[in-house]
């Protein structure tokens, strides 16, 4: 049996030093099956808690330690605070491993630091650092959720995902004696856990968020549509059923393959998958489609409690960037749709400047086109366009989205 830490510290330095994505760096990393739950757990909990065992590590250390020891302290930390493992134990571990990995010489600065660290001694800021620090959202998310939504803004930053999120085509009678979750979705179950089996290459399911789902069930039928930004594809898939024929969009041509994979698995005919840049006008679309979903590359800030790694380096900078990206994308999509037909925007963020700000924006310099009223079984907050769900509320996902009619 490997250190327990080992497993968990080489995923973490992907995601810490390589800015890989967890779940790309969980999926690719060769890890001890005996233990993968608990390696699981360790990597998300450490991403989790990142702002907090961060500043646990600056009220205790000396100095700040170099990246690898760093990583060492933050799983040491979570073991001890929220594992409440043994003191001895977790200090032994993390020893063991630096001396494995052939960093003794930082194994007594480690021994030290972990046998005086006292959690009471640790002060959280006041205010809005304290809040950035226990949610692990980066501060200046947190200050516009304060300010736009109040007392109700910790709610909305402290939720927790409420588990795999798995949408059944058929047998789903077969998994359902395990602990779950309905949603106001038919065939879509919130587990406890849930591993692959058979079933999900014979079609029977597939993982896809609850976001994914109310978007889609949002979308009205119609003949040609276009899934504009459409990797892994689950849209596409669930769009496919209530639209004669689905044409999706993906920039980068080894997720067009992940598309037409997933295409296969779920037996979906009547949709195709095509490498295009949905920012960049292609005369032969133009016109060609009766509905049009332009779910937009964005901050994912809806989805921290799937996805603690994304406020990792998370910039206010970055913000400007992406919401010039998506209304592009939008500007540009709206050329290919037919009048009468409805475009729909979203993206998996909870800041308004990535919603309501481009959609703004957009209808500002498109008069042929009307925000509509977005109807949703999912509990939801009504903007000034579209709809807006939050992690509180929506079992622990944030997104948005928009319905534009062309007149």
């Amino acid at each position: 049996m490997t250190n327990p830490f080992y497993d968990p510290y080489v995923i973490l330095t992907k995601v810490y030093s390589e800015g890989a994505h967890l779940k790309i760096a969980l999926s690719e990393t060769p890890i001890e099956e005996l233990n993968r739950a608990r390696t699981v757990r360790t990597v998300y909990g450490v991403l989790e808690n990142d702002g907090y065992l961060g500043l646990c590590i600056s009220a205790f250390a000396e100095r700040n330690p170099k990246t690898a020891v760093r990583i060492v302290l933050k799983i040491a930390l979570y073991w001890l605070i929220f594992l409440k493992k043994p003191r001895y134990m977790v200090t032994d571990t993390a020893v063991s491993l630096l001396k494995k990995m052939g960093k003794g010489g930082a194994s007594g600065f480690v021994n030290a630091f972990l046998r005086r660290f006292d959690e009471s001694k640790v002060v959280l800021p006041a205010g809005e650092e304290g809040l950035a620090a226990r949610s692990n959202f980066p501060l200046f998310a947190v200050r516009e959720t304060l300010s736009r939504y109040g007392d109700r803004a910790e709610k909305i930053l402290l939720a927790r995902s409420h588990g795999v999120s798995v949408r059944f085509e058929r047998n789903e009678e077969r998994y359902l004696a395990r602990p779950h979750e309905d949603t106001p979705f038919g065939g879509l179950y919130l587990f406890e856990n849930f591993a692959r089996d058979e079933g999900f290459d014979r079609g029977d399911y597939t993982f896809q968020s609850v976001g994914s789902v109310a978007i889609c069930a949002a979308v009205e039928p119609c003949g040609n549509f276009l899934d504009a930004c459409a990797a892994p594809g689950g849209k596409s898939v669930l769009i496919a059923k209530k639209c004669i024929h689905v044409t999706a969009c993906e920039l980068h041509e080894h997720r067009v393959e992940l598309i037409k994979k997933y295409f296969a698995r779920m037996g979906v005919e009547n949709a195709d998958a095509m490498q295009a840049d949905s920012s960049v006008f292609d005369p032969a679309f133009e016109g060609a489609f009766d509905g049009i979903l332009c779910d937009v590359p964005c901050s994912g800030l809806g989805t921290v409690a799937e996805n603690p790694d994304l406020p990792l380096n998370k910039k206010s900078e970055d913000i400007a960037r992406l919401t010039a990206v998506q209304l592009a994308i939008l500007n540009n999509c709206s050329r290919y749709l037919k009048r009468g037909g409805a475009l729909f925007y979203s993206t998996c963020s909870i800041l308004d400047a990535e919603n309501d700000g481009v959609v703004g924006a957009f209808l500002r310099e498109h008069a042929e086109f009307s925000a509509e009223e977005v109807l949703s079984p999912l509990a939801h907050e009504k903007t000034a366009y579209g709809v807006q769900f939050l992690p509180d509320t929506a079992y622990g996902a944030g997104f948005y989205l928009a319905k534009l009619r062309r007149m």
